[in-house]
């Protein structure tokens, strides 16, 4: 695997112009970023801030004078393949620096790569610029440099992710997020609606909202208000999320956890003359009271069913997607079928599942009568089978309606891969167009009529263009 950014990962290549050719003497550096999308961001800030400092950005192992790994450290499995990505980064180009998440490891990296030149945490910024500048001296061209540089984007030009806060407050057993990202730090929100701004300016025509716990967004600023614009803004999700609202892009919010306060954005998203979008992704992980006591979470589910039914009350279109953990210790038979009988009932959209894993750290580690691999499997298989059967039966229901959709690819045979309102990047389903793509462009919101429904994905025709 030879580009960088490889592929299956992020921060796809094709999809990220991030290099022209370096001039003479031009130092150059290159970037593998593993891990969710909140890395994704770090990895577009550190980049950016290496451009502005007159560094070129190499594609590819053999034009870097260095790579900087950007690691997840969630799982042991996440462990595993950030270990890999240093080893195969090791072997292509020999200079390499590590930071993120497994980052806040580093006897656990160098026991493996003692080879590194250095490692940093995540999100710390200034020491990978300073590990940047003791490998690859910078060399800036005081004519073309050090001049206030466009953002650099590893996601395509229409749609970004934008980070409002880092760290968790919880302590979830399961999590060790808030040992290696520390607890709530929010933005101020006049500064995430100035970067919201440019990248709307800049051509973006999505913005995903992201953060540990995007709920608890200026909790730890006791919501302070801001100047913006002619007013005021208070650093709250519902403040934040209104006047997102009107910059004139969609606007997707992630990792919402279902305070009560949640309640208040729906009559925004039943708004249609607000950009944000019917849709609401909850981290429930589980559905049992027990279980979640377990995991130390809210327990909650019964009173989360009456939620659910309030939003689809107030916004029927509402899209609703989630993930869960199956197989966390301690789960009886009659506790995962409590969590099928609710998934039943609760009806969500798109659902993701993952089996339990230890983590190194995690509290959860050292609780009674883990699940065995094999029954953790068997429940998995059932749980995906519930939810594709949920989402095949709201998939059909689509057909013969007309949807916006936006357009995030178009391939040599004129196939056009699109998504909807209920569709976020990378992670949930795609609408496909055919024919009669003639004339679209990637980015462009367009209205489609849907004539066929699979199990996660939709196929439709060109009804109108915006």
């Amino acid at each position: 695997m030879t580009q960088n950014p490889p592929n299956l990962r992020p921060d796809l290549a094709p999809k990220a112009k991030l290099s022209e050719a370096p001039r003479d003497g031009q130092p150059t550096i290159g970037m593998v970023s593993l891990g969710c999308p909140k890395a994704l961001v770090d990895s577009e800030r550190i980049l950016t801030r290496l451009r502005a400092e007159g560094y070129a950005i190499s594609p590819d192992y053999q034009g870097a004078e260095a790579v900087i790994v950007n690691t997840c450290g969630f799982l042991d499995s996440a462990k595993a393949e950030s270990l890999d990505a240093i080893g195969e980064a090791l072997q292509e180009n020999g200079r390499v620096i590590v930071t993120g998440c497994l980052g806040a490891e580093p006897e656990y990296i160098r026991a493996h790569h003692p080879q590194i030149l250095a490692v940093t945490g995540p999100h710390q910024y200034e020491q990978v610029l300073d590990a940047v500048h003791d490998t690859v001296p910078p060399a800036p061209d005081p004519f073309i440099d050090l001049l206030p540089a466009q953002n650099v984007s590893l996601t395509p030009r229409h749609y970004s992710y934008l980070k409002i806060s880092e760290g968790c407050n919880h302590k979830c057993k399961f999590c060790i997020i808030p040992d290696m990202r520390g607890r709530l730090a929010s933005r101020p929100a006049h500064a995430v609606l100035r970067e919201a701004e440019k990248l709307v300016d800049a051509g973006v025509k999505e913005l995903l909202v992201i953060s540990q716990d995007t709920s608890a967004y200026g909790l730890d600023r006791k919501y302070d208000v801001n100047p913006w614009k002619d007013g005021e803004v208070r650093s709250h999700i519902t403040d934040l999320t209104r006047e997102l609202g009107q910059l004139g892009a969609w606007v997707r919010l992630h990792y919402v956890y279902p305070y009560p306060h949640v309640r208040d954005l729906i009559p925004i998203m039943a708004d249609p003359s607000n950009g944000v979008l019917p849709y609401l992704d909850i981290p429930f992980q589980h559905a049992h009271p027990d279980v979640l006591r377990r995991m130390a979470r809210p327990a909650a589910a019964a009173r989360t069913l009456d939620e659910i039914k309030a939003w689809r009350s107030e916004c029927p279109e509402i899209t609703l997607r989630s993930t869960f953990i199956v197989g966390y210790p301690g789960e009886t038979e009659a506790e995962f079928q409590h969590l099928l009988d609710w998934l039943d009932e609760a009806q969500l959209d798109r659902v993701g599942c993952f089996q339990y894993e230890n983590v190194a750290g995690a509290r959860s580690n050292d609780l009674p009568d883990h699940v065995p691999d094999d029954v953790k499997q068997d429940r998995w298989d059932r749980f995906m089978a519930k939810s594709q059967a949920i989402s095949e039966a709201k998939l059909a229901a689509k057909v013969g309606k007309v949807l916006e959709v936006i357009v995030d690819d178009i391939d040599e045979d004129g196939v056009a891969t699109c998504r909807t309102w209920a569709d976020a990047p990378e992670i949930d389903g795609n609408l496909f167009i055919d024919e009669g793509t003639d004339g679209l462009s990637v980015g462009d919101v367009i209205r489609v009529e849907v004539d066929e429904a699979g199990e996660y994905d939709l196929w439709g025709c060109v009804a109108s263009r915006n």
